[in-house]
């Protein structure tokens, strides 16, 4: 696991935090909006975070191959990527009209900002009780911090209940929420293979390998030619494709879920 990430007790800790002052060949499993999974939990640090690059309908997600430092609050401080400098590079358009009390053109900026900063995301390992297969989903933090709160509340018990995780709403309306579920048959809450792919875990550990590999990583040149996909003039910043003209190239193929990245 390549050292952009964080993972078990480390990404609790940026979870938890206020935020204040290839590989194994896992995929993300689908979890658009009315989706629905019962599912086991293992552990209470079966989680990964990561900072995730893209914009809706136009590139798809990926993180830098040469990720950038970051500050506490997720902003980057140095070894900038190109998205990163993108973004600088609208940031300090909207200083500088706020310092001429433009404010509309400041908002403008601002918004321009965002599309290109990275976000935070958390990659969390449930056992899919349908399936009986480890499964891992995309999450936003404030929906990590959600479902890891139920998991928390429910630490003692993870080895005799079962949970239903499910996805409504669209956006930043998007709500994610984790509910205990009982596995008495009379309860008939689950099925009787959901109860025996439970038990087959008992004991058991969620394999973190399986968060090796499981994001896209872009280098620097896939980068700067999702830039032009997104329609950034490059030469803004100053960087060309190939030392000549920049063409927009293909959009990044990724694993990444598209339906709750706008915000």
């Amino acid at each position: 696991m390549t050292q952009q990430y964080s993972a078990g007790a480390d990404a609790l800790s940026a979870l938890n935090a206020t935020n204040e002052g290839g590989g194994s060949g896992a995929e993300f499993a689908s979890f658009k909006s009315g989706t629905s999974y019962k599912v086991r939990v293992l552990g209470t640090a079966d989680l990964i975070r990561f900072y995730s690059y893209g914009i809706f309908k136009k590139v798809n997600s990926f993180v830098a191959k040469d990720p950038s430092v970051k500050n506490a609050r997720g902003f980057a401080e140095s070894n900038f990527t190109p998205w990163d400098t993108a973004s600088n590079y609208y940031s300090d358009l909207k200083r500088k009209a706020e310092d001429a009390g433009n404010f509309t053109k400041a908002e403008e900026y601002k918004v321009e900002a965002g599309k290109y900063r990275a976000k935070e995301r958390f990659a969390m390992g449930f056992v899919d009780l349908e399936t009986g297969e480890p499964i891992i989903l995309d999450l936003s933090k404030k929906q990590a911090q959600g479902v890891h709160a139920v998991i928390k509340k429910n630490e003692k018990k993870l080895g005799k209940v079962a949970f239903e995780l499910e996805k409504t709403g669209s956006s930043t309306s998007t709500v994610v929420m984790l509910s205990s579920i009982s596995l008495d048959p009379e309860d008939e809450e689950v099925t009787d293979k959901q109860r025996a792919n439970f038990a087959k875990y008992d004991g058991k550990e969620f394999d973190m390998a399986l968060f090796d590999g499981l994001l896209y990583e872009a280098d620097e040149k896939q980068q700067t030619e999702n830039l032009v996909a997104a329609g950034f003039d490059i030469t803004l910043i100053g960087l060309s494709i190939g030392g000549g003209q920049a063409e927009a190239g293909p959009e990044t193929p990724s694993g990444l879920p598209e339906d709750d990245f706008n915000f």
